[in-house]
C-alpha cells in the first residue's frame, strides 16, 4: 500500500511517500481503508521534535514510523475480539499512521460515521473537535450564561470551540487576526478581538473562562483577563508552546500557585472516546457544528499540508483525501 513514512534522509521534510506492507489488525483492532485524514499540530511537533515523538511512543507503547492520527474510512477487516464493527462499516476516529491507504486502530478509538456527514467533515472531527468539546465542557465546565474567551479562534480547534461554546449557551469572545473576523462572527462569536491591534489581557475585560489554543501570553497576563474563581484551560503543549521540560516546569509552578491564587489554570490532552466522537457527529448532523475545512491535499502532498499548517495561518482544518 502507499503511505507517508518518517525518513530522516528525505529532505527537506523528513517524510517520504512510500510503498509499505499493508497492516494486519490485532485482536481488538479494526483495519480501515482510509478515505480521508486530517492534519493536526501534533503532526509537525512529532516531525520536528524527536523528544516529543519518543514520549508519544512510550505512552502508546508503540513505535511511531508513520505520521497521522485523524481518520475516516471503511472497515476492511477486524480482529477476533471486535464486536461493534464489521467490514463495510463507515467509521471515523483516531488511527496511528493515518496518512496511508490503510490503517489499524483499536475498536474503542473509532465510532460509526453518520451517513449524512461527508467523509472530509468526519476526518476533520476527531482531535480538534474532541479538544474543543472536552476542554470547554469537562475542564472549563462552561455553562449557560457564562463568558468565555477563545484565544486562537480561527484554527482547527478554535473554529470548533466557538460553535460548541455557543451550543453550551455561553457568551463568546473570539481572538483572531483581521482576516478571520468575519468568519468567526459567522460561527457565532458574540464579540471578536483582533490580536493585531488589541491585547485582550490589557483591555480590562474579565471572563469566566479562557480557552487558549494560541498560548501567546504570560501567566500574569492571563490572570488579568480572568475573574476571581475563574478558569484558564490550555490545550496541552500546543497552547502552552512549551517543550517537554517546559511542561514539567509549568506543572511545578502550577502546584505552588494553587496555594495562593483562587483562579484555576489547567492544561489537558483530549481523550479519544467513542461516546464523545458520537456526540460530535450528532452536533454536525444536527447542524449545530460545522467543520471548517481550509484546504485539501492528496496523500503524496502530506509534507506540503503539514508545512502549511505549521505556518499557523490555517482557517479551520487541513484535510488529506485519498484519490
Amino acid at each position: 500500500m502507499k503511505a507517508i513514512v518518517y525518513d530522516k534522509s528525505a529532505l527537506p521534510d523528513g517524510l517520504r511517500y512510500a510503498e509499505i506492507e499493508k497492516p494486519t489488525p490485532a485482536e481488538d483492532e479494526v483495519l480501515i481503508r482510509v478515505h480521508a485524514a486530517s492534519v493536526n499540530p501534533l503532526d509537525y511537533h512529532l516531525l520536528r521534535h524527536s523528544t516529543i515523538r519518543r514520549v508519544v511512543e512510550t505512552l502508546g507503547r508503540q513505535k511511531t514510523s508513520q505520521p497521522g492520527r485523524d481518520v475516516a474510512g471503511e472497515v476492511e477487516g477486524t480482529g477476533p475480539r471486535v464486536t461493534q464493527f464489521k467490514p463495510g462499516d463507515a467509521v471515523f476516529g483516531s488511527a496511528p499512521g493515518a496518512f496511508a491507504e490503510y490503517a489499524c486502530t483499536k475498536e474503542s478509538r473509532v465510532a460509526a460515521k453518520p451517513v449524512d456527514i461527508s467523509i472530509e467533515h468526519a476526518a476533520a472531527l476527531p482531535v480538534a473537535g474532541l479538544t474543543a468539546l472536552q476542554g470547554l465542557r469537562d475542564y472549563g465546565r462552561l455553562t449557560e450564561g457564562q463568558s468565555v474567551l477563545i484565544n486562537g479562534a480561527a484554527g482547527g480547534i478554535g473554529t470548533f470551540a466557538v460553535q460548541i461554546a455557543k451550543h453550551l449557551g455561553a457568551k463568546v469572545t473570539a481572538v483572531c487576526s483581521t482576516g478571520n473576523i468575519q468568519m468567526v462572527r459567522e460561527l457565532g462569536a458574540d464579540g471578536v478581538i483582533d490580536y493585531t491591534v488589541e491585547n485582550y489581557t490589557n483591555n480590562g475585560t474579565r471572563y469566566d473562562l479562557i480557552f487558549d489554543i494560541a498560548g501567546n501570553h504570560s501567566l500574569a497576563e492571563r490572570r488579568r483577563a480572568l475573574k476571581p474563581q475563574a478558569t484558564y484551560v490550555g490545550a496541552g503543549m500546543v497552547a502552552l508552546n512549551l517543550s517537554v521540560p517546559g511542561l514539567i516546569v509549568n506543572m511545578a509552578t502550577e502546584s505552588v500557585r494553587k496555594q495562593f491564587v483562587s483562579q484555576k489554570f489547567l492544561t489537558f490532552i483530549a481523550k479519544m472516546t467513542q461516546e464523545d466522537l458520537s456526540s460530535l457527529a450528532e452536533l454536525v448532523r444536527s447542524g449545530k457544528v460545522t467543520p471548517i475545512i481550509d484546504r485539501t491535499y492528496d496523500l503524496p502532498q502530506v509534507p506540503d499540508a503539514i508545512r502549511y499548517l505549521e505556518q499557523r495561518h490555517a482557517r479551520g482544518k487541513v484535510v488529506i483525501t485519498m484519490n
